[in-house]
This record gives structure tokens, C-alpha cells and sequence, in this order.
């Protein structure tokens, strides 16, 4: 008798036992999401420090820190590579970031080629 009155008890209980079969479940929504998330936050501090390294560079041959000691006018590429332009890596992060146009007029490389003579016309 008393298995009986056990299993007219487990009968009403059983609703609200936990459905075993979802229990674990998982959704990849959250999963896609976090991974971007974290791809775009990788992607951007790369290409943070890509910018700090030409800014860098940039700077150091605009000061000219890397001249070639052999030859007069050349540049130094090994140093170039290791020369720190500025004291700061976030000093090139902000100068980068804060001077998106050029400063001034770009000079012409090649400015007889613009005046030629008329007869050469």
C-alpha cells in the first residue's frame, strides 16, 4: 500500500520536475555575437598599433633620426625599424589621430616636368 500512495504522489509532482532533455541546451546566438565582439576589440588594437609603428617611422623621417652613415641623403632602414621618434607610444596614437589631412601643400617631386616650354608642346 504504501508503494501505491508513493506513486499517486510522484503522479502529482511530475509536472514540475525539471524537463531533462532541455536542461543543457545551449544557444549559439550569444556565441556569435561575443565572438565578433571580440574580433572587432582584436582588430582594432591591431590596427592601433600598425598606426603607432607609421607614426613612428613617419616622424622619425620627417626629424631625420635615421640618416644613413655612408651615404649623404640615404636612410638608415635597420634603424628605422628601432628608432623611438617620440617618448610616448600613445604620443604618435594621438598625433595620428588628431592630423588626418596634411599640413600644408605637398610638394611636387618633379616641378620642371609641370613648366616645360611651349615649343616642347
Amino acid at each position: 500500500m504504501s508503494k501505491d500512495v508513493e506513486r499517486e504522489v510522484l503522479k502529482m509532482y511530475d509536472r514540475s520536475r525539471p524537463n531533462e532533455d532541455d536542461l543543457f541546451e545551449t544557444s549559439r546566438v550569444n556565441h556569435i555575437a561575443w565572438s565578433l565582439a571580440v574580433f572587432c576589440a582584436g582588430l582594432a588594437i591591431w590596427l592601433g598599433i600598425a598606426l603607432v609603428n607609421a607614426e613612428n617611422q613617419r616622424y622619425a623621417l620627417l626629424t631625420n633620426q635615421c640618416p644613413d652613415p655612408l651615404f649623404k641623403g640615404a636612410i638608415d632602414k635597420a634603424c628605422l625599424v628601432t628608432v623611438h621618434s617620440r617618448e610616448h607610444w600613445w604620443e604618435h596614437l594621438w598625433y595620428a589621430a588628431t592630423h588626418v589631412r596634411p599640413e600644408s601643400e605637398p610638394v611636387e617631386r618633379y616641378p620642371a616636368r609641370r613648366q616645360a616650354p611651349a615649343a616642347a608642346r
